[in-house]
């Protein structure tokens, strides 16, 4: 049986209050999940500068630039190793990680042709953040002469605390957004499925199409208004005929 546009819509209209209780279900759920049982997680971040000092202020030669800019991607590799991890390990005992902890968090990117690298660190805690994204900057600040024997990198900008920091995880309003979006799907689906499924005959036209039948009467749908007012008018004609033949 091929279905019309005018099929699908009337097939919606008769689930309508099953899809609305799917979407209020998935969206509450979603929504006291991400408000109540997600720990936030706040996102703390330094800038360091791949430039030699003497060169701050001197007219930058080309040369050094793109040196400076090769060198990222190294400096990229070397702040995720235990060699810097582990002095901020032994330098900081009180944030009770491990070097493969702090690696696994660290997060470094940069902007191309640029020299500046970004450092940072998620946390439940935005002052916890804070301070061990400070301190893996100034470890590698501090180790890397050593590393590479070059004095090139410095901190340009440091991680502050705010008084009302946002946090990156999790976003209620898109994970309710999708979860709306899923529930809809998954609704609609559901919708057309018990509709395939249900092979009741409810109409003339379901006679005609389903069972290949002729349709020789068809008995009217009544509401119970239109059935009470009938056997009121009845009961009325009733007594008068009574009347009349006593």
């Amino acid at each position: 049986m091929e279905l019309e546009l005018k099929d699908y819509v009337k097939i919606l209209r008769r689930r309508i209050w099953m899809i609305i209780a799917i979407v209020l279900i998935a969206s509450i759920s979603t929504a006291v999940y991400t408000y109540i049982f997600v720990d936030p997680v706040y996102q703390a971040s330094t800038k360091l500068i791949v430039n030699k000092k003497s060169e701050l202020a001197e007219q930058l030669d080309l040369n050094s630039v793109n040196l400076n800019l090769r060198l990222i991607d190294t400096y990229k590799e070397i702040i995720k190793t235990t060699a810097i991890m582990d002095k901020v390990v032994e330098n900081h005992p009180e944030f009770d990680l491990t070097s493969e902890q702090l690696i696994s968090r660290i997060r470094i990117s940069s902007v191309n042709n640029t020299q500046v690298m970004t450092v940072s660190i998620q946390d439940n805690s935005y002052e916890k953040a804070v301070q061990i994204v400070n301190a893996v900057a100034k470890v590698f600040v501090d180790e890397i002469p050593k590393l590479m024997s070059v004095d090139n990198v410095s901190i340009l900008n440091e991680a502050k605390l705010k008084d009302s920091p946002v946090p990156v995880k999790p976003n209620p309003k898109l994970n309710i957004a999708i979860s709306i979006v899923v529930a809809l799907m998954i609704g609609i689906g559901l919708a057309f499925l018990l509709e395939y499924l249900d092979d009741t005959v409810k109409t003339e036209q379901d006679v005609r199409e389903i069972l290949d039948l002729p349709t020789i009467a068809v008995i009217p749908k009544i509401k119970k208004k239109e059935l009470d007012t009938i056997a009121s008018k009845t009961m009325t004609k009733a007594g008068e005929i009574r009347h009349v033949t006593e």
